[in-house]
């Protein structure tokens, strides 16, 4: 998962979390928001760290030379 799916996760959760108060037989809409804020969330935590192994933060690569 990318951090531009995460950050549509995040926002689809925050809206059904706190922005829709409609209600619907048989599912809570406020739990399905928590639950897509969270995986979303942990997306893009899981996405981050993925990328620092990449390179992308903080990776910096050293190259030895030993001339013998």
């Amino acid at each position: 998962m990318g951090i531009s799916i995460s950050l549509i996760l995040v926002a689809a959760g925050a809206i059904l979390r706190w922005a829709v108060t409609a209600t619907v037989s048989g599912i809570n809409l406020q739990t399905v928001g928590m639950i897509l804020l969270v995986v979303g969330v942990v997306g893009a935590v899981v996405s981050m760290l993925n990328w620092s192994t990449w390179g992308g933060i903080g990776g910096r690569t050293t190259i030895v030379r030993d001339d013998r």
